[in-house]
């Protein structure tokens, strides 16, 4: 697939929110400090060594996909700032200037909002896959086979449906569009965090008990967990959607080089599922770092095959 591409620009944020940003990012690189003492390098051709990346909290290919540029980046002799934080806040941070890079936009659906309230401070750098799913699963033995099932067999599965992060697009759209268009309101819709649906979902299915959790593709669990998708005749989650990059406004003036890379960039279910599991499905590394590594080496034309078709 070839990435799409967009140009925006904005000159307004919400100050209250980028002020407690900036608090909390004072250990990450500033895409307007760096920028101040490199222009003429980027003017010249050459790419800013410092990129500060965003890391959506809860979103575990963003997570992944940046623990891999990373390690490609650094290798380019790049050197690299991460900061993990709510999905809002790395948005509310890259259009602010306090990030360079984030890689887990979810278009057209689940991120509009943001698109809408962000879109004119930052660059739309493509996508980098195009077949993404916001979904409602159960495990794969229980009696409900569509959300319409769900709400007449609520009491198999507790009268509980289980969450994520309250400030994510899935819980926004579960709220203002699932739990209407199918009749859950009787039903607990918990509200947490994405490690404890996946520990309820990891205990539920270990005990043969009943669970409904919000998910979405691609996702790790999908190999890990005996589950399933509910069907959703009235398309209230949305159909597939793409994963895109969004750079600072600034990011291709300042990283030419870098915005042909990252306009290249593209991953496959297949090499996706074998990166997620290597970092969150395996005890075989001691850190994220070495999973990368080893998912380097399992891969060992994909820096390069980047390269040739990124044209650098």
């Amino acid at each position: 697939m070839t990435p799409a591409r967009k140009h925006v620009s904005r000159t307004t944020t919400a100050v209250a929110a980028t002020a407690v940003l900036g608090l909390a990012l004072t250990a990450c690189a500033s895409g307007s400090d760096a920028a101040s003492g490199s222009k003429d390098a980027a003017m010249n051709g050459t790419d800013e060594k410092v990129v500060s990346i965003g890391v959506a909290s809860g979103w575990d290919e963003g997570i992944a996909v940046s623990h891999l540029w990373t390690s490609i980046l650094e290798s380019e002799g790049y050197e690299v700032k991460s900061q993990t934080a709510d999905v809002g806040v790395v948005y509310t941070g890259l259009a602010g200037g306090d990030f360079d890079i984030t890689f887990d936009v979810w278009l057209p659906y689940t991120h509009a909002s943001y698109l809408e309230e962000y879109g004119e401070d930052v660059t739309d750098l493509g996508y980098w896959y195009d077949d993404a799913k916001l979904t409602i699963a159960v495990n794969e033995d229980s009696p409900a086979q569509s959300l319409e099932d769900l709400a007449a067999m609520a009491d198999e599965y507790g009268n509980k449906l289980v969450g994520i992060e309250a400030g994510a697009g899935l819980t926004k759209i579960t709220q203002e569009q699932v739990i209407p268009t199918y009749g859950l309101e009787g039903m607990d819709y918990s509200i947490s965090s994405t490690p404890a649906m996946l520990a309820e979902l990891k205990g539920a299915t270990a005990a043969g008990e009943n669970i409904a959790v919000t998910l979405w593709r691609p996702h790790w669990a999908y190999d890990e967990f005996p589950v399933r998708d509910l069907e959703d005749p009235q398309g209230a989650l949305g159909e597939a959607e793409e994963v895109h990059i969004w750079g600072a406004l600034d990011f291709e003036d300042r990283y030419p080089t870098l915005t042909k890379l990252v306009n290249a960039f593209e991953l496959d279910d297949e090499q996706l599922f074998s990166l997620e599991n290597m970092l969150f499905n395996s005890d075989e590394y001691a850190d994220e770092d070495a999973a990368v590594d080893a998912w380097l080496e399992a891969n060992p034309t994909f820096v390069d095959d980047l390269k040739e078709t990124a044209g650098v």
